[in-house]
């Protein structure tokens, strides 16, 4: 295992989001490194299409706004500084991968549900980080045993 010095942890400001700082915070500490959180939300365009005449920006910025709060919630919790609490729209695993870069993570640190068969064909995001990260990646298992 290397020497980590700037560590980014990946939440979706769940229940289960706890229990993925804790392991990131435990390794910052181990290791003497920086920790960064960061949530990402994604457009409501991505959900609905570009095909639904709405404007969904105003709704967006309410999500935005509410996802701010309890990040920074979030973050005062699990001694994470306010100057390391990201909250940016986009795709998470593209998102994810920019700012692991922008602020020279080498470890990124993202949950998993441990999901098989047809949920692993899919896709998730811990898989998507991932397959496409410059930096090592640890994906903590939540959740139930039988999800």
């Amino acid at each position: 295992m290397s020497n980590y010095s700037s560590v980014l942890v990946a939440v979706d400001l769940s229940e289960e989001s706890s229990q993925i700082a804790g392991k990131a915070s435990e390794l910052a500490k181990r290791y003497g490194a920086s920790l960064s959180i960061i949530h990402v939300i994604e457009p409501l365009s991505f959900a609905y299409g570009g095909d639904i005449p709405m404007d969904f920006s105003g709704i967006q910025d309410e999500i935005h706004q509410q996802a701010a709060q309890q990040l920074a919630r979030f973050g005062t919790t699990h001694g994470i500084d306010a100057d390391r609490q990201h909250i940016v729209l986009g795709r998470p695993e593209v998102e994810i991968h920019a700012l692991a870069e922008e602020i020279g993570s080498d470890l990124i640190v993202v949950g998993s549900h441990g999901r098989y068969g047809l949920a692993l064909l899919m896709g998730s995001t811990a898989n998507g980080v991932l397959h496409g990260a410059s930096c090592d990646v640890l994906a903590v298992r939540v959740g139930k045993e039988d999800d």
